[in-house]
């Protein structure tokens, strides 16, 4: 099937958000927006996104990228975004795909923190009825900011400093209103509040179809224990989450560039369920 490719910019308040969108020649079957993750994982997955999105066209599916404020070739710096800021960013994005490719709700699909942005994101919306395909979500985002802080710490480490003492001085930084450099982003007290608060906990009357895959180093194995409660809850809730684990690489946070096909191929099974 032929893919076309358009790459352009939407308009903001806060200047412009750089977009790609992959679609069918013919009329799409449906429309997918990816929701990307955070910092450095966002750079590290470009070629596994690239790759599913590809794919996803090939199957009829018209699928929409964004680079959020501060990110890749969209408008301002990383220290600049807040957490409000994205949520704004996936408004925008749904409207126009919505807008202009196909008016039924498009399948969202996040990876990593980009599902605890989109959870939120839900629970600020109606978009009650679409479907969800999550890639390897972080479904805590205190753990999540937690980890990403302890960049920092560890680096200090390297200088003889107490990574208890340097955790305790960039929360206090961060609690005064003051911005902190990990890792070479520049994080905002705004963006790093909204990631603490955020968790993969969807909103009440939430009735659409859930997919979650689950990247195992081992093979044969089975959710992770985390995963594994979440997907009772969705349960207990009257959902019935479709829950796959598939080996493959951290692709997320690996040195180089590494694939995972198994999880390309579980994409491919679990996509047609989500319309």
């Amino acid at each position: 099937m032929t893919i076309l490719r358009e790459a352009f910019y939407l308009d903001t308040s806060k200047g412009t958000r750089f977009c790609l969108l992959r679609r069918p020649m013919g009329a799409p079957c449906g429309a997918v927006l990816h929701v990307p993750p955070f910092a450095e994982e966002m750079n590290k997955s470009r070629r596994m996104v690239a790759l599913a999105a590809e794919r996803m066209a090939s199957q009829g599916w018209a699928v929409l990228q964004i680079d959020l404020m501060g990110c890749g070739d969209s408008h301002g710096d990383f220290g600049e975004a807040e957490w409000g800021d994205w949520l704004d960013d996936l408004t925008l994005a749904h409207s126009w795909l919505r807008q202009h490719v196909v008016a039924a709700p498009p399948v969202l699909w996040s990876l990593r923190a980009g599902s605890l942005l989109l959870a939120d994101w839900l629970r600020r919306t109606e978009a009650l009825t679409a479907g969800l395909l999550m890639w390897q979500p972080v479904l805590n985002g205190r753990q999540h900011l937690t980890q990403f802080l302890r960049l920092k710490a560890a680096n200090e480490m390297l200088a003889d400093a107490d990574a208890s003492a340097v955790m305790s001085q960039v929360r206090a930084a961060l609690a005064g209103g003051q911005g902190v450099e990990i890792a070479g982003y520049l994080l905002s007290p705004g963006l790093a509040r909204g990631l603490e608060a955020a968790s993969v906990s969807l909103p009440i009357g939430y009735r659409g179809p859930v997919a979650l895959i689950e990247l195992r180093a081992e093979a044969g194995v089975g959710p992770s224990p985390g995963v594994s409660v979440w997907g009772q809850k969705q349960v207990d809730a009257g959902l019935a989450p479709i829950l796959r684990v598939v080996q493959g690489p951290a692709f997320w946070q690996t040195q180089e560039i590494e694939l995972a096909p198994d999880l390309l191929a579980c994409t491919d099974e679990v996509l047609g369920c989500l319309r």
